[in-house]
């Protein structure tokens, strides 16, 4: 059974802020948006804000819905999980770090994507422009690489 998930990019101008997942973690090592599992019975436009709040500390309001992101993985092609993925730039508090890992503001143009999952350099783009967007991406085992991918994408929605 596949696992849901949520993902959420905030962004403060022309700046994004990231998540270097500590050792040990799922993803340790990379560069991603703040992130984690759905829970049981959760509707997944909760998730991102209560993910964000235990990871940083920051209290969001007015999330965007950008896409939905599907992963496959191995020979068989077996769906691993679903993630649903948001952007904000409204929050308020300080932030702090928690035990998943340090955070980083980077600018848009700077982004680190070498230093981030093979699939975000193809979709990203996409949530940044304010567009919305289904992925499906396949991996091998374990998510060691990217072997193939498909996106479908709408038209631009205004970003604030």
């Amino acid at each position: 059974m596949p696992m849901f998930a949520t993902l959420c990019y905030l962004r403060n101008r022309d700046k994004v802020l990231l998540l270097h997942k500590a050792r040990g973690l799922f993803g340790e090592g990379k560069w991603n948006a703040l992130e984690g599992k759905l829970r049981l019975g959760e509707n997944p436009s909760n998730g991102p804000a209560r993910e964000i709040f235990e990871e940083t500390g920051l209290r969001v309001s007015r999330l965007m819905f950008n896409g939905i992101l599907n992963f496959y993985l191995g020979e068989s092609k077996e769906l691993d999980q679903t993630v649903f993925a948001f952007s904000c730039h409204i929050f308020k508090g300080k932030t702090r770090r928690g035990m998943e890992g340090k955070l980083g503001w980077f600018p848009i143009s700077q982004i680190a994507y070498d230093d981030m999952w093979e699939d975000g350099r193809l979709w990203l783009p996409l949530l940044l422009d304010g567009r919305s967007f289904i992925g499906d991406f396949y991996f091998t085992d374990k998510y060691q690489k990217l072997i193939d991918h498909t996106i479908h994408q709408t038209q631009k929605r205004d970003v604030q």
